[in-house]
């Protein structure tokens, strides 16, 4: 098959013809052309141009798909009005070429919108066969790989890549209306501060130092904040050095918003209208299903504390258990294992994650977490045990992390002091960012802060299981 293609546009070139177009003019895309024609029966010739799909030879004449960007219109070349050398040469296209096309569109005497081809032009040869038959790519680990196959012959991937690029846009809009400031902060920092996660390093070579690709926009922003940008937000891309999952991809797509004079409680009412806003850019409705399981993200979502919902799914009461040790034997007879000397915040946090947080299907957020287990987190007057933090939970995933920030550098100079001594109780832990609390001694106001994973809102909202099918190019393992 790639034998005659190649034949084919060695042939072209032997008679002088050019197998690559520097250029086309085109009048209409398929969407305006089908638009072009209404409910009229034929137009004025129309300029058109895309890729060429099947082609069903019948008679003197032959029908053929063209798709473009905007979506999908029939052709029908006659030999008759090409005359048979032309007529000829479109037969001997392939399905994969790109091919500009000039004729007017019309109605077939079965109510199909189509191109008459009065000329056409080879723009561009395809070398390489298309999907089988044009079934569409179904080799799972082929549309990761070669994803240029996957949007052209499945129009359902290429709806998912819509309605991510649509999301974004949404929430853009929602934001810049409520007077938030897009900025871009760097993508190279000296500490990889902001979250718990493994870093990517690197090493620039002109200021022979270590660098580590962000974990996460947080610090950055909420130096801006400090700086006196009371409304600010980025999305933009994170990275983290750890496992592949369908959860988890080493780089993905953070989007992270702080408010001044903001608390958790106002973020809460925040959350549910970004989603909100969300859906409805991406053209959903609020009551959806995911993988057969209906659900729905009308506001207003259950808010539950942490605690409570330990409580209520696995029978434990954390509240009247203080000592760690003491907590942790009873999770390990309730079949969570928790290794010696575990802090207690780490051992509820564990009984949250195994107990619970899997069980929560309609949407709910869950606040005040353990302070162990959130350091640039304020903490409840009234019980310094836990933070004013919380998290949205659908379908059993985390969708968005919140909290009240901490903004007294004293305490939080004595979290990050905390957070080294506990290393081997937490995923991963970095290097105290003595510049960031330095920043906080400045001033920073009461402020609110919020970031979401915008790969897995749209996988949400696009009833999609893995993350590899909302990222364009997902990481992978060498073949």
């Amino acid at each position: 098959m790639v034998r005659e293609r190649r034949a084919k546009l060695e042939r072209i070139v032997a008679s002088g013809g050019t197998p690559y177009a520097r250029h086309f003019e085109r009048s209409h895309d398929t969407r305006a052309a089908r638009e072009l024609l209404g409910e009229g029966e034929r137009t004025e010739p129309v300029t058109i141009a895309g890729r060429l799909m099947v082609k069903r030879p019948h008679g003197g004449s032959t029908f053929a798909d063209l798709q473009d960007g905007a979506g999908r219109i029939q052709l029908m070349a006659r030999r008759d009005a090409l005359g048979e050398e032309r007529y000829e040469a479109f037969g001997d296209l392939d399905s994969g070429d790109i091919i500009g096309v000039a004729g007017p569109v019309f109605r077939t005497r079965r109510g199909e919108v189509s191109v008459e081809v009065l000329d056409f032009k080879l723009l561009a040869k395809s070398l390489q066969p298309l999907p089988e038959k044009w079934h569409g790519l179904k080799d799972v680990e082929l549309r990761y790989r070669q994803r240029h196959l996957d949007l052209i012959s499945n129009p359902e991937s290429r709806a998912v890549f819509e309605l991510r690029s649509r999301v974004i846009s949404g929430i853009r809009r929602f934001l810049d209306a409520r007077g938030f400031l897009e900025v871009e902060t760097p993508v190279l920092h000296s500490v990889a501060g902001g979250g718990l996660a493994k870093p990517f390093r690197t090493h620039h070579n002109a200021l022979d130092m270590d660098l580590y690709l962000r974990i996460a926009l947080e610090l950055h922003l909420k130096r801006l904040v400090v700086g006196g940008i009371d409304k600010v937000y980025e999305i933009s891309r994170v990275f983290r050095n750890e496992g592949l999952s369908p959860r988890h991809n080493p780089e993905f797509t953070m989007f992270e918003s702080y408010e001044a004079y903001q608390d958790y409680r106002g973020v809460m009412d925040y959350a549910e209208e970004v989603i909100q806003a969300a859906a409805e850019a991406a053209g959903k409705p609020l009551d959806l299903a995911f993988q057969g399981e209906q659900f729905s993200l009308r506001p207003p979502y259950r808010r539950a504390r942490m605690v409570d919902l330990i409580g209520e799914h696995a029978g434990i009461d954390v509240l009247a258990n203080p000592e760690a040790e003491a907590l942790a034997e009873i999770a390990r007879a309730a079949g969570v294992p928790i290794p010696e000397g575990t802090p207690w915040g780490f051992v509820v946090n564990e009984l949250y994650e195994k107990r619970v947080e899997s069980a929560l299907r309609q949407p709910t957020i869950v606040y005040d977490y353990p302070r162990d287990i959130s350091p640039l987190a304020r903490h409840l007057d009234d019980d310094p045990r836990f933070v004013e933090r919380f998290e949205t939970v659908v379908m059993g995933r985390e969708l968005n992390n919140a909290f009240t920030e901490l903004i007294d550098p004293i305490d939080q100079l004595a979290r990050f002091e905390a957070q080294a001594r506990g290393a081997e109780f937490a995923d991963d832990t970095h290097p105290i960012d003595a510049d960031y609390v330095e920043t906080l001694e400045s001033g920073m106001p009461p402020t609110g802060g919020f970031g979401m994973g915008i790969d897995r809102l749209v996988m949400l909202l696009a009833d999609q299981a893995s993350i590899r099918d909302v990222i364009l190019f997902p990481a992978l393992r060498n073949k």
